[in-house]
């Protein structure tokens, strides 16, 4: 049983394994960018039938089995992010720690040795002797650190940038972990709501299998309003919402829109969508009827209009007209000629009757969202940015050894090899003016990466 785990452990830490379990992620969030998401069975069938030739093996029934239609919370595409999670987990303690181990390890080097490193080797030799003091102290002005053993120096430096790797893997693990809490707990309410009406959060569009719905406090969209640009076009619509309790107790209440939602007690609030819902009108001077008439929405030139008509006579209907919210209502009669241009408030007569629309009813679209697991998403890429920062931190190391009054110089490097090479010349600068030395450069400088 131990070979067989630690077997396991090591097929999940295998790289083409991670890679592998990595593309399958990537796929099938790929297929839920193109399939439209958590919508109705009704719209899949429509769009997806069973009898079309061109998606014969991609039809409704096969994207519901699959559970294609909300494949960021089923449990064959957070099976995979568990999986792959694993993987980043046991490759860290397996393969990357010991790695970080084993680079802070010092380790001589003798250039006789037949299990020589790849190496830049460069020699010295003069008739006096050399200075291991003078070297190290040279090491140590470039923040190296240096271990030193008779006439053996080992030094390196820029051990952060082998740390990287690691705050990667746990980045990565964190954000997973994140994005499992919300698939479990988090959920998307969808509300399209009378402007003045108080509710309940109900819509649910989809939910974890752990998430809760806190029903102990109300919202109330007080008000709602469009600013306009000079073509008439929408330039941003607001919603003034009020959270409270069943006391009447206001616990926030804030001015939303567009990209500025509304964050309360773990959810957020968007300004998503509204609608011209109808109209509330007047009829009468002295025994006055108020009623509600839903209007229709149409498009004219790729711009919307709402109307609805009310028939005065057999023969005699009006038509109200409504393009904009800042703009008048049009009434037209029945042959398409402009009766009146009214506002709100403002009375007017047809065969002696009296009318007055006396408001417009609105409805805003919000958007409620919790999402439990979205601070650990974030630290996830905090973290990821600042170890990608830190991967830019070159690791170097240098083997410095004196046999025979050779001073051999060996050294490599992980990255910005030509700005090594300028620092390893300094050293050899800075060594030179504390030894008051003339030497002699043997052999071809060769400068490698290892």
């Amino acid at each position: 049983m131990k070979n067989l785990l630690w077997k396991s452990i090591k097929q999940l830490a295998n790289l083409n394994f991670s890679i592998l379990i990595l593309l399958l992620i990537c796929f099938f969030s790929v297929i839920g960018s193109l399939i439209e998401q958590d919508q109705n069975i009704v719209y899949y069938q429509q769009n997806y039938p069973l009898n079309n030739m061109y998606n014969l093996f991609f039809n409704w029934r096969f994207m519901i089995f699959l559970g294609l239609d909300h494949i960021y919370q089923s449990w064959l595409f957070i099976g995979l992010i568990i999986i792959f999670t694993l993987s980043l987990f046991f490759c860290t303690f397996t393969v990357q720690l010991p790695s970080l181990k084993n680079a802070r390890r010092w380790k001589f080097f003798v250039p006789s040795s037949k299990n020589n490193i790849n190496q830049n080797l460069i020699n010295y030799e003069n008739d006096l002797h050399n200075s291991l003091i003078n070297i190290i102290y040279s090491l140590v002005s470039y923040n190296f650190y240096v271990f030193h053993k008779k006439n053996f120096i080992y030094s390196y430096k820029g051990i952060l940038g082998r740390v990287a790797p690691v705050f990667v893997h746990f980045s990565m693990i964190i954000s997973f972990i994140g994005f499992v809490i919300s698939s479990f707990g988090g959920y998307v309410i969808q509300e399209m709501i009378p402007v003045g009406e108080i509710f309940h959060m109900k819509n649910v569009i989809h939910s974890g299998s752990l998430s809760y719905i806190n029903k102990e406090f109300l919202i109330k969209a007080d008000n709602f309003f469009i600013n306009y640009n000079l073509n008439n076009s929408i330039k941003q619509f607001f919603s003034k919402l009020y959270i409270f309790d069943h006391n009447n107790q206001i616990f926030k209440r804030k001015l939303i829109f567009v990209n500025k939602p509304l964050n309360f007690n773990g959810l957020t609030i968007y300004q998503t969508d509204w609608k011209i819902n109808s109209l509330r009108i007047e009829v009468g001077s002295i025994k006055k009827i108020i009623f509600q008439k839903k209007l229709l929405k149409l498009h004219l030139s790729n711009k919307p209009f709402w109307l609805f008509i009310i028939p005065i006579t057999n023969n005699q209907k009006l038509i109200f007209v409504l393009f904009n919210l800042n703009d008048p209502i049009f009434i037209y009669d029945i042959n398409g000629s402009v009766i009146k241009k009214i506002f709100i408030n403002q009375k007017f007569y047809i065969n002696h009757i009296c009318f007055c629309v006396k408001d417009i009813m609105l409805n805003t679209g919000l958007q409620i969202k919790s999402d439990p697991g979205i601070f650990f998403v974030y630290l996830g890429f905090l973290v990821l940015m600042v170890s990608t920062v830190i991967s830019y931190i070159s690791y170097s190391q240098i083997w410095i050894t004196i046999i025979s009054k050779v001073l051999s110089f060996a050294f490599s490097t992980n990255r910005s090899i030509f700005f090594f090479e300028e620092e390893v010349l300094r050293i050899n600068q800075l060594y030179n003016q504390y030894t008051f030395i003339n030497y002699k450069l043997l052999g071809q400088k060769q400068f490698l990466v290892k």
